[in-house]
């Protein structure tokens, strides 16, 4: 039997503030809330990876992968996967595996996209110059990385995440794990940080069945357009 996270808090995890971002320069490209969506939810093509076309995107509801060797494609799912703050599902086995690990947050944001980037990875897709972007934006202060440390492995990062924080919104790119349930906690961790730092919206793009286990759920991309207007303003 799963228990949703409204029912608890994880006091000993590390509680990091959140720190006003910089603001990078204005995107000089235009990014579509809305426009033709195909079956794989593609919208556009083209523009660049500078921090402010990234930061454009979050707001307009978009998330870039890599289409080709030179463009960049940017999708906005219909339905859209979220994770209620409030729905986070976190068995009694996952709140054991809790203790196991150390966690820290923002200490080793580029060994955590690197994880997420390995090429063994099924379905792999972050090459360097999305490192590099992200890597300025964690720079800036908008992109951030949950990592899990086991201190019985000598210390060993074993697993993590990181995605883009934007007001309320949380916009979760990838996670990694080399440890039985590494990712997970990151993720306990990630949603506790959120909900206790006032936020509103943790999206996951895409459900997996992995997700679904844990809480999440899709909403239509209309409605999630809504949420986010409400999440950044």
């Amino acid at each position: 039997m799963s228990e949703r996270g409204t029912s608890h808090r994880f006091d000993h995890l590390p509680r990091v503030p959140l720190v006003s971002p910089i603001e990078p320069p204005p995107s000089r490209w235009s990014m579509p809330a809305e426009g033709p969506v195909d079956d794989s939810d593609l919208v556009a093509l083209g523009a660049d990876l500078e921090p402010g076309t990234l930061l454009c995107a979050y707001r307009a509801g978009l998330f870039p992968m890599p289409f080709d060797r030179r463009r960049t494609a940017w999708f906005s799912p219909d339905p859209r996967g979220v994770i209620p703050l409030d729905g986070l599902r976190v068995p009694r086995s996952l709140r054991r595996s809790v203790d196991k690990f150390e966690v820290r947050m923002n200490t080793n944001f580029p060994a955590v996209m690197q994880a997420c980037a390995e090429p063994s990875r099924s379905g792999a897709w972050i090459n360097r110059a999305f490192c590099d972007a992200y890597q300025r934006l964690n720079e800036l202060g908008w992109a951030h990385s949950v990592e899990i440390y086991a201190p019985d492995q000598g210390d060993l990062l074993v697993g993590g995440l990181y995605g883009v924080r934007v007001g309320g919104l949380f916009a979760g790119e990838s996670m990694f794990h080399r440890s039985t349930d590494a990712s997970k906690v990151a993720l306990v961790h990630l949603v506790d940080w959120l909900r206790a730092t006032d936020a509103s919206l943790l999206d996951v793009q895409w459900t997996t069945p992995h997700l679904v286990s844990l809480g999440a759920v899709e909403i239509p991309r209309t409605e999630y357009l809504q949420r986010l207007a409400a999440a950044i303003e």
